[in-house]
Formats: structure tokens, C-alpha cells, sequence
């Protein structure tokens, strides 16, 4: 195969990156994320929650795949359809402006609490999770019990 001809890897943005929702509901992207939604070509993008706790923003073709298997769920479509409710109830469509700003829909940055405050984001799983200053110290806090024993477990697993 030649070489020319394979698709290159975009690299997701690593780490947490912190960002501030101003009061008219902007998040300023931090440039890291930027530059991943640049690299993918997409600045048009999903905001929601699926879980009430944690934003969730998704690149549209993500969110495409996402659509897909929720309305194709076979056994599971009645928990489908109540994830479907819930991200179109919170979310919305947003575009990526010039200034690397998205407005985050007015029912989520409401029922996250997040309108003026700091956020902190995550690259997870083809989305970027927007966690507030709260479920951040409580998952960083879950996160670090028994922190021996799953370091000991994934380096048996090859964690190097």
C-alpha cells in the first residue's frame, strides 16, 4: 500500500484544559481543543448531556454515528429513546465562531450551573466532557481511592 494513500491519525488533545463559560453562555475552546476541531474539519458541533451532570460536546459527525445507533437500538430502544430525549431536551447545534467560542444551549448551561464560571474539559471517546468545578473534585476525589491497587492492576496489564 503506499504510504501517501493512508489516513493519518488526528491526535485528540490530552490532559484537562480549563475554560470559562462567560455570562452570555460562550466557552471560550481552549486552543488545544481548537486545533482538534480544526484537524478534523469540523467546526460545527453537538452540545448536550446524557447524564444531567456532565456537558458533553461532540464533533457533528460524531454525534451523526451517535444518532444512528440510538435510533437503531433494537431491544434497548425504549433506554434509547430516553437518551435521544434527554440530549435533544438539553442540547443544541453550535458553531465554532471565530474567536474559537461556542454558546453552549440556554436549558444546559442552566441545568449544569455553569453560566460564568470556570470549567474544566476532557477529551473522552471521540467528545470533550465539560465538567464543573464540583463534579470535577468529586470524580478527581473517586478517582484517587484505591489508586495503588488500579495502578498495580493495569500494570500487570502492560501499563508501562
Amino acid at each position: 500500500m503506499d504510504v501517501l494513500a493512508q489516513p493519518v491519525a488526528i491526535e485528540h488533545p490530552r490532559g484537562f484544559h480549563s475554560a470559562r463559560v462567560d455570562e452570555k453562555g460562550r466557552l471560550k475552546l481552549p486552543a488545544a481543543i481548537q486545533q482538534y476541531l480544526n484537524r478534523l474539519g469540523e467546526s460545527q458541533v453537538f452540545i448536550t448531556t446524557l447524564d444531567g451532570r456532565i456537558g458533553r460536546i461532540y464533533p457533528i459527525s460524531v454525534w451523526r454515528e451517535n444518532e444512528i445507533l440510538l435510533r437503531d437500538a433494537g431491544e434497548e430502544a425504549e433506554q434509547a429513546e430516553d437518551l435521544w430525549f434527554i440530549a435533544n431536551a438539553f442540547g443544541g447545534d453550535a458553531e465554532v465562531d471565530a474567536q474559537g467560542r461556542l454558546l453552549i444551549p440556554a436549558e444546559l448551561r442552566r441545568h449544569l450551573g455553569v453560566e460564568g464560571e470556570q470549567v474544566h474539559l476532557e477529551y473522552y471517546k471521540g467528545h470533550v466532557n465539560i465538567y464543573t468545578q464540583a463534579v470535577f473534585d468529586e470524580k478527581k476525589t473517586r478517582a484517587s481511592e484505591s489508586l495503588p491497587d488500579k495502578l498495580k492492576l493495569f500494570e500487570k496489564k502492560g501499563l508501562r
